[in-house]
């Protein structure tokens, strides 16, 4: 998948090398010189010029992006980001600082796809929010290792079978199964799944494609390859 990142601040900068590390094209856009540099020095894609304005979105290719995060420092630039990339079709996530009142929130949480507080959920909540979909990143283990949380789906081949009768990649483990709405526990091999029912699996980067077309199906491809590294 393609991200454009407003902001190559401590949180746009680390959430981008997350992205990237799992195969995605990431360009940032940076209004300020030295962060420039320092994401260049980094070999990123990086636009100089303020975010929030449609030109400069326009020379980062928004339109080919499938999803754009403004996590710079300002929210009137986030906002303004996010209202752009949305006429452009794009996934929107703002962050938005813990110190505003509750009720900004919400106003601004009902005009984007979701907001993001990295003061609290640091770089790996922001991956997730850009990423949406029935794959969800829990924890980074390693370089090459990742728990995720996946939702089966109507589409899972899998829908119906009992663990026991699954057979997933060598380099990959179930960790934990919940029905839906149910909190997780330990997986028992006579669980069996249905559209809802989520499972916390530790996989290898390499094989979370095929992890994820096993358990989830074909319908949330998109979120999928994002975290697979498909583009």
């Amino acid at each position: 998948m393609r991200f454009v990142i407003i902001g190559s601040g401590r949180v746009g900068l680390r959430t981008a090398r997350v992205l990237r590390e799992e195969g995605h094209e990431v360009t940032l856009v940076e209004r300020d010189a030295n962060k420039v540099e320092r994401a260049r020095n980094d070999d990123f894609e990086v636009v100089k010029g303020d975010g929030g304005r449609e030109e400069t979105l326009n020379r980062a290719d928004v339109e080919s992006a499938d999803a754009v995060g403004a996590l710079t420092g300002d929210l009137n630039v986030n906002f303004a980001a996010c209202m752009v990339a949305k006429h452009y079709g794009c996934r929107t996530v703002l962050r938005i600082d813990e110190d505003y009142r509750e009720d900004i929130y919400r106003k601004f949480a009902s005009d984007v796809d979701e907001v993001v507080y990295p003061e609290r959920l640091g770089a790996i909540g922001a991956k997730n929010a850009l990423l949406g979909g029935n794959i969800r990143a829990i924890a980074d283990i390693a370089h090459n290792l990742q728990v995720v949380e996946l939702t089966i789906t109507d589409d899972s081949p899998v829908e119906g079978y009992s663990i026991s009768e699954l057979s997933i990649p060598a380099d990959s483990r179930i960790l934990a199964f919940g029905k839906a709405d149910e909190p997780m526990g330990i997986p028992l091999p006579d669980d069996s799944l249905a559209a809802g029912d989520r499972m916390a699996v530790l996989a290898d980067f390499d094989v979370l494609e095929d992890v994820r077309r096993i358990l989830v199906g074909d319908a949330s491809r998109a979120s999928a390859e994002a975290m697979t590294g498909g583009s």
